[in-house]
């Protein structure tokens, strides 16, 4: 049976998340829905990742097969594109191997939170303001933290079914985008649930004073997350990228955009 893999973008302020789930709007249901009646087959993707309600995603990817090869995949995806909400962009399709996976194949996913000072109306929507200047020399040290540790339940969501609470952080860092307008950056090989935003909302912290690098270490160490920051808004938040090695990566030209 053929495999396809779809690369794609979406606005995430109007889906409940990727995942389909009972009485939302899911951005995975959406991409179903668009497949299944192009195909006129019941189609049904596996995405790379989840994102939670309100988080954007400029680079996400999801595998499907369906019985019967697809002719022409560019012109799929116009018709996709076609069919799918303005919020939702496909902007790859690419046949790969039967056993090739979006979800257990992906080596590293990169986020991206923004944030910004003062009022900026163009920003609101795909970033958080502060409403207060952060030290992000300070903030960025604790980040160094985080590469000491591969145990993350301190910015975990509370009672998920996850069999593991241990992940491998490649890159983290904040970097200035703009005049008053900054973006943390962070890679790993995979993320908890609501993990990068508990992270951001604990750095938050330290760059206004309230932890200091030693408290910040203490919060990972305790396990506890009840230790670590408030999560912030989940508007600021994009997934931006998924990474592939080997001949799956270059057979998607899917690589980090670190």
């Amino acid at each position: 049976m053929p495999r396809y893999f779809l690369r794609f973008s979406y606005d995430g302020t109007a889906y409940h998340g990727w995942q389909v789930q009972p009485n939302a709007t899911s951005v995975q249901q959406q991409l179903d829905r668009a497949l299944t009646t192009l195909l006129r087959a019941e189609i049904h993707t596996t995405g790379a990742g989840r994102t939670d309600t309100g988080v954007h995603a400029a680079c996400m990817v999801a595998h499907f097969d369906v019985e019967t090869a697809i002719a022409d995949l560019e012109r799929m995806a116009d018709k996709l594109n076609r069919l799918l909400p303005p919020d939702i962009a496909v902007s790859d399709l690419r046949e790969v191997a039967p056993t090739a996976h979006a979800r257990f194949d992906a080596t590293a996913r990169t986020y991206h939170y923004y944030v910004y000072m003062g009022k900026q109306p163009f920003l609101r929507h795909f970033a958080t303001r502060l409403y207060f200047r952060p030290d992000f020399e300070r903030m960025n040290a604790a980040a160094q933290i985080l590469f000491e540790y591969t145990d993350f339940t301190s910015f975990s969501k509370l009672h998920t079914d996850v069999k593991t609470n241990i992940c491998h952080i490649k890159h983290a860092r904040w970097v200035q985008v703009g005049p008053d307008y900054w973006r943390f950056e962070i890679t790993a090989d995979r993320f908890l649930r609501n993990m990068v935003r508990a992270i951001v909302g604990t750095l938050l912290d330290v760059g206004r004073g309230r932890l200091d690098l030693e408290g910040f270490r203490q919060v990972i160490t305790e396990e506890n997350r009840c230790r670590a920051g408030e999560s912030v808004p989940a508007h600021g938040l994009s997934l931006v990228d998924v990474a592939y090695d080997d001949e799956l990566g270059k057979a998607l030209e899917i690589g980090s955009q670190e």
